[in-house]
């Protein structure tokens, strides 16, 4: 499959190393670095995940005139991801994760990033490229990854949206709360809990399946959703067509690092929805995927001979 990524990419920095005293200057603990490590985060993540699972992406988004943005370029060449739908804004700062690991454990995250949206021009040019790769190879899905930085702009979304529709390719969103109630008429829409109560703006218990599934079923209409997929963390996924609703615990594992799992469900969904899979299927591989990735330390893809030997075990 072929797949067009659209939204705020990033770069994930890990520093690794001991704790073994206290700062003479602050109660705060002396982090004695052993290595670091650049890797690639956000949209470039669901690429990633994408291409583990044996798709093509094609990611879309904008990064800073700066060490971190070259660095971003590099690894995507390094992962012998295509860099063609990147830009360069000079008045932009590449988003950097920087997190600091010690014992195993993140103790801190330190966040590089600007939120502001990007500017008319580049917004332009962005709908241009995309527009210019729909015309030019086939596409299976378009997934928009919006982590709040700026780049899914409601103009860009319209555009593009508008396009898929009306060469019937599917897309998937994964939303915040900023740009919630932007996105409609989209075929796959994949929040997490505290997304989908803070854009819907419900009050409702995360274990009270009844209220989630008539909340969820009020919004599908009101956006025009073909598929609603809500995760819920540690109680596992509830996915919703509007005329049958299903929850699927989570399944048991030893958690490392939950960081990255909402890119790999939202990779694995898209991909499954494109293939025809039924939301059942759906749902549950997502779910699979969501807690591999769980179980190993920093964003990492899933590995899909893993996923797929899981998928067998369960029996479906």
């Amino acid at each position: 499959m072929r797949v067009i990524v659209i939204g705020d990419a990033m770069l994930d920095t890990y520093l690794w190393g001991k704790v073994e005293r206290l700062s003479p200057e602050a109660p705060v603990p002396i982090v004695s670095v052993a290595r670091r490590e650049n890797r690639l985060g956000g949209a470039a993540n669901v690429s990633r995940n994408l291409q583990a699972l044996g798709a093509t992406p094609v990611l879309f988004s904008v990064v800073g005139d700066d060490d971190n943005g070259k660095e971003f370029l590099s690894l995507l060449e390094q992962r012998e991801l295509t860099g063609k739908g990147i830009f360069v804004d000079r008045s932009r700062n590449t988003t950097v994760k920087n997190r600091i690991i010690s014992g195993g454990k993140q103790i801190v995250r330190i966040d590089e990033e600007s939120t502001n949206y990007i500017s008319v021009e580049m917004e332009e040019m962005l709908i241009g490229a995309i527009l210019k790769e729909l015309d030019e190879n086939p596409v299976d899905v378009i997934v928009f990854v919006d982590y709040d930085k700026g780049i899914v702009t409601s103009a860009l979304f319209d555009a593009i949206n508008k396009e898929a529709l009306a060469r019937n390719i599917p897309t998937a969103v994964d939303p915040k709360r900023r740009n919630f109630r932007n996105y409609r008429n989209v075929t796959l829409f994949k929040p997490n809990f505290k997304e989908f109560v803070e854009g819907a703006g419900v009050q409702i218990a995360k274990d009270d399946l009844e209220a989630l599934k008539a909340s969820a079923d009020k919004f599908k209409k009101e956006q025009q959703l073909k598929l609603i997929f809500i995760t819920l963390s540690e109680l596992g996924v509830f996915i919703s067509n509007g005329v049958n609703e299903q929850y699927y615990p989570v399944v048991i594992r030893d958690i490392a690092d939950v960081s990255g799992a909402g890119d790999t469900v939202m990779s694995v969904a898209s991909l499954a929805m494109a293939a025809g899979l039924s939301p059942k299927i759906m749902a549950l591989m997502s779910n699979l995927a969501g807690g591999l990735v769980c179980e190993k330390l920093g964003v990492v893809p899933v590995d899909a001979e893993q996923l797929r030997n899981e998928m067998k075990s369960k029996k479906i």
